[in-house]
């Protein structure tokens, strides 16, 4: 479903279903900001701890890959909300970004290498 969704698409749907539940009042950008760190925290107690491939493990079991992606679709929620409060456009920024980070660390220096990124 991914290939057929755009980012405004969902940026609205979550917009409705907070708008409809008069969430706005609870919604500024710190609230916003809070939710992701935890839901992020929320995310990372799956991994905490484990070996590559125990994680690999959990994604192989439906019941496990599931309570991850609810977490990563918590995630998203809070990240699209906070970018329709405010007026982000997210694939703007990223691209914005990505342009950055290819000059940061471009291909010949990154590739293959096992420095730390602050080495390269």
């Amino acid at each position: 479903m991914d290939h057929q969704t755009n980012i405004n698409e969902l940026k609205e749907k979550v917009k409705t279903f907070c708008e409809e539940r008069d969430w706005d009042q609870f919604h500024n950008a710190k609230e916003l900001a809070i939710g992701i760190a935890t839901e992020a925290s929320e995310l990372l107690q799956y991994f905490r701890f484990k070996s590559e491939q125990q994680v690999d493990e959990m994604f192989n079991k439906e019941f496990k890959k599931q309570q991850i992606s609810e977490e990563m679709a918590d995630v998203f929620y809070f990240l699209l909300r906070l970018a329709q409060r405010y007026n982000i456009d997210l694939t703007t920024e990223l691209d914005n970004k990505m342009k950055k980070n290819e000059l940061k660390y471009p291909i010949e220096k990154a590739k293959g290498s096992n420095k730390k990124y602050d080495e390269v």
